[in-house]
């Protein structure tokens, strides 16, 4: 579990080491004496005091801002210092530099099968940092591969828990291609998930690439086609089938002509023609009877 530690400022600490310096120095300078033999005692201190001086000095500690330290005292763990600046800590303790900026990750396209088993590429751009210091040193082996693992794997089994669109599932709630914020959002909760073990917060998830893979690519773009074509008639059936029925009403209310069922058929039948057809009808003028 994750402890947060306040060290003491480190400007004392560093004026004590220049100090010890000094007199290491001074020491060795005037530890002989006028005969030129050394002084034993002078040459001692000097020494003590530089090892003094590398003592202390292995206990300061500078962070950078949105950066962090994990201590250790001989294999356990003492705590983390996240605050910012110049600090002094106990010079037998070992620390680990962990940065808690934020991080992308574009992750790779990867081909996977949808939930229909239709091949398709699909790639997520993320953003995340370390949330706890604790879990990110101890609990998984190097945290910045455990992110790319780990977020591979939740894109794969996101992809193969929806489908691509609804051609062949038509009362999918939600699909790969329309699901929008929904499917980010799942995205999202499946990566905290995964990456909560390595004290990974996930602050966004989204969707940066998603196609049919290229074998099918070709296929699912004709199929696509034909059931835009299909739906395209459909509505042009129903509404030429109203307005014909509206034009007979409007005939027989009016009682502008009568028509009999065969010329009834005649009638539905062109004007069938006229407003389903591609192209432009061209009017042919009857100059006799409507039977001859």
């Amino acid at each position: 579990m994750e402890k947060v530690l306040k060290p003491m400022s480190g400007y004392l600490a560093l004026i004590i080491c220049l100090l010890l310096m000094g007199v290491s120095v001074f020491l060795f300078i005037n530890g002989v004496n006028n005969d030129g033999v050394p002084n034993p005692t002078s040459i001692i201190l000097a020494i003590v005091c530089f090892i003094l001086t590398c003592f202390f000095m292995k206990g300061l500690m500078i962070i950078q801002p949105n950066h962090a330290r994990v201590l250790n005292f001989f294999g356990k763990y003492v705590g983390s210092v996240k605050d910012n600046g110049l600090f002094f800590i106990n010079p037998l303790y070992s620390s680990q530099k962990i940065s808690l900026r934020s991080e992308n990750l574009q992750g790779q396209t990867l081909k996977v099968n949808d939930k229909m088993g239709n091949p398709i590429e699909i790639a997520v751009v993320m953003v995340w940092k370390v949330g706890n210091t604790y879990k990110a040193a101890f609990d998984v082996e190097v945290y910045s591969d455990f992110v790319k693992m780990q977020s591979e794997a939740a894109v794969r089994h996101l992809a193969m828990s929806f489908p691509y669109d609804n051609l062949e599932d038509d009362h999918a709630p939600i699909t790969l291609r329309e699901g929008g914020e929904k499917i980010n959002a799942i995205l999202e909760e499946e990566l905290t998930e995964r990456l909560s073990k390595a004290g990974i917060i996930i602050q966004e998830a989204r969707i940066s690439h998603l196609a049919y893979a290229s074998e099918i690519a070709g296929a699912m773009l004709q199929r696509q086609q034909a059931t835009a074509i299909v739906a395209a008639r459909t509505k042009i059936v129903e509404g030429a089938v109203g307005m014909v029925e509206l034009a007979l009403k409007k005939l027989s209310e009016g009682n502008i002509v009568e028509l009999d069922d065969e010329r009834k058929a005649a009638m539905v039948s062109n004007l069938m023609v006229v407003l389903c057809g591609e192209k432009a009808a061209q009017p042919i003028v009857n100059a006799g009877t409507l039977y001859n």
